[in-house]
């Protein structure tokens, strides 16, 4: 495959990413299409890459395994539906050598999103702050947080050491 089309490829995993990121700061929310077009880039993106069948099989088998365990967590109300989706597609890209990184920086990415949302939440909103609606939204103590920055931050920083990245840049 030339690296143009597969750095292209990666290029939309992390569009995506930020978009989801983006999206779920502004609104909560992360669209379904977003983690549906992540696991539909990867599936040209991998044979093209030179992936076998038996290791894009094993690629989306970490989506499944990662997705049976964020919908545990899910279940249990400690993550949104949108994150654990978002989790899992991501993970496809990632596979089995490099989803423990990607999963260990994901979960630091949030445990510092959530304290900078525990400081935000302590210190009084500026008044200019008042016309940025997502603003007040994030400073809710009703309201979660948005944990697809983690997850973007996460992909960002794994996705250097990763197999998708290898193939893509040659590396």
């Amino acid at each position: 495959m030339s690296q143009q089309i597969a750095l292209a490829f990666v290029a939309a995993f992390v569009g995506l990413l930020a978009a989801a990121a983006l999206s779920d700061a502004r609104t909560m929310r992360i669209p379904n299409r977003i983690s549906l077009l992540l696991v539909a880039a990867f599936l040209p993106f991998a044979p093209l890459a030179g992936l076998e069948l038996a290791q894009i099989g094993l690629h989306l088998g970490i989506g499944i395994a990662v997705l049976a365990g964020t919908f545990a967590l899910f279940a249990l109300g400690l993550i949104g539906g949108g994150d654990a989706k978002l989790i899992a597609a991501a993970a496809v890209w990632f596979g089995a050598s490099d989803v423990g990184g990607f999963l260990f920086a994901t979960a630091m990415a949030g445990g510092v999103l959530t304290l900078a949302i525990v400081a935000l939440r302590a210190v009084p909103m500026p008044a200019a702050a008042g016309a940025w609606p997502w603003l007040a939204r994030l400073r809710s103590k009703e309201v979660g947080v948005p944990y697809g920055i983690a997850i973007a931050a996460g992909a960002f920083v794994a996705l250097p050491q990763s197999v998708a990245w290898r193939l893509a840049t040659g590396a």
